[in-house]
């Protein structure tokens, strides 16, 4: 049995990954952590990590960035590995994750689904074999209308898994709306659509001469993050320092 402090337990998230916990017989929410401790919760909840004085084999992190850096610091001192989802984390920050990381092991990914991130795998694969074969790539992303940010950090991360197999020699292109000339072969064009409450859509276009081949990945709810972080945390229990991601809990 893996016990696990919910960081973030009553937000959107935390929610849902609290239900789905219930449902699984090899984790338990032992504590959680939120500034909100309104809702009524099968565990006790703290309004501040600092405050929380249960032990946990892993974190599992769905909060905000202001509370990041007492997480870490708590991760630290009581020698807990962390799975930390939360987004927009500062330059500042993202340096704490990586010297936290030489202390205690700590997972983050850019998209904790697990069919992103076989996706991934699928992408190195197919670009191993017909990278190079003279192929135009194409990355399409579609989300929400309230989504602010684009490109998307997953079609990001996807162009990055594509262009690492071909060298890390090929440029992402995000507007051709302001040049007049053909497509260059070393590119990787990345767009971004946003309306109505599309939950996020990837697909990877590999296009040659008379032939397509199209894979996507299309997430219909954000249940697909919350089961993610999950698996995540039963991988991370017990693990040495060191920084993982989504990729070393599908190995």
């Amino acid at each position: 049995m893996v016990n696990v402090i919910m960081h973030g337990c009553n937000g959107k998230m935390g929610r849902v990954i609290t239900d789905i916990v219930k449902e699984d017989e090899n984790v338990n929410i032992v504590a959680g952590v939120d500034a909100y401790t309104g809702i009524a919760n099968d565990y006790p909840v703290f309004s501040s990590i600092e405050e929380c004085d249960i032990k946990a084999d892993v974190i599992i992190d769905f909060s905000v960035t202001a509370a990041i850096d007492k997480l870490l610091d708590y991760c630290v001192n009581t020698n807990t590995p962390v799975v930390l989802c939360t987004t927009g984390l500062s330059a500042e920050q993202l340096t704490k994750v990586d010297e936290t990381s030489k202390k205690v092991a700590v997972l983050r990914s850019a998209n904790m689904s697990l069919g992103v991130n076989s996706l991934m795998k699928v992408l190195k694969l197919v670009t191993e074999l017909i990278g190079e074969r003279g192929y135009d790539i194409e990355i399409v992303e579609k989300h929400h209308n309230q989504k602010v940010d684009a490109p998307s950090g997953t079609a990001l991360a996807l162009a990055d898994s594509i262009n690492e197999v071909l060298g890390n020699e090929y440029d992402y292109t995000f507007d051709r709306s302001t040049k007049r000339e053909k497509r260059p072969k070393k590119e990787i064009g990345i767009s971004a659509v946003r309306g109505g409450t599309i939950v996020g859509e990837h697909e990877v276009i590999f296009a040659g001469t008379d032939e397509v081949i199209e894979i996507k990945h299309t997430a219909y709810s954000k249940a697909i993050f919350a089961k993610g972080s999950v698996e995540a945390a039963k991988f991370l229990a017990g693990k040495a320092p060191g920084m993982y991601n989504m990729a070393d809990v599908l190995g």
